[in-house]
């Protein structure tokens, strides 16, 4: 997978973030960090792996994404989380369904057959299953897990979709704009880990407020 490029955010994770590089040290891939400069903690923690570190001039987490995005040369590039929630393990999966298949990208999903999440309360699991449900009625999206963003996908596919929202609704503004741009878009089966450590960052009503009203401002462009 030498032609895959991990694009992690790593805001204030030195707890975890050692951890998930040391799960991640035997796949032949490469691996780019996004935080802000005057995180020293995080950067002091990964200072002997081998991965590149990006700088990101803005705040959130859609701002780290679209700057990986941005910078990423590979071929494929893929969302991978730095708590330690996402399995290393899957990655070849979602690779090979993307090498074999004509899609563009693959959208890991925590409620397929054969998966799940040790994560998930229930406020996420019905934020996410209403959010998930309004994608496939009023954006026709055929993915299972709208909200989960253990995404692997070809890079120039998503440099054509002029990636903006810079907070967490970014996870539902990558899949519509792929979608209406006639991408090819599929879900694989997941299992979401318990993070590591630290606190988990989204806050379920506040983004899910950003993310209903990203979805209805996407909505009325269309």
């Amino acid at each position: 997978m030498k032609d895959l490029t991990l694009i992690i955010p790593a805001k204030n994770e030195h707890e975890s973030l050692p951890k998930v590089l040391n799960e991640l040290k035997d796949y032949d891939l490469n691996i780019m960090i996004v935080l802000r400069e005057e995180d020293l903690e995080t950067i002091n923690s990964i200072k002997d792996f081998n991965c590149k570190i990006t700088y990101q001039d803005g705040y959130g987490y859609g701002d780290a994404l679209i700057n990986g995005i941005s910078l990423t040369t590979t071929k494929y590039f893929c969302i991978f989380n730095a708590d330690g929630s996402f399995k290393p393990e899957e990655l070849k999966n979602m690779y090979d369904m993307l090498e074999n298949t004509n899609n563009d990208f693959i959208f890991a999903s925590r409620y397929q057959k054969n998966s799940g999440s040790d994560d998930d309360t229930i406020i996420t699991y019905i934020g996410n299953f209403i959010f998930t449900r309004l994608g496939n009625i009023f954006f026709n999206l055929k993915i299972t897990d709208i909200l989960y963003t253990y995404v692997l996908g070809k890079t120039e596919c998503a440099k054509k979709l002029n990636l903006k929202n810079k907070d967490f609704s970014f996870c539902i503004e990558l899949p519509i704009k792929a979608s209406r741009q006639n991408m090819k878009l599929s879900s694989i089966s997941s299992y979401e880990r318990k993070r590591i450590a630290g606190v988990k960052k989204p806050n379920a009503f506040k983004d899910g407020l950003l993310i209903l009203t990203s979805m209805i401002l996407l909505f009325i462009k269309r």
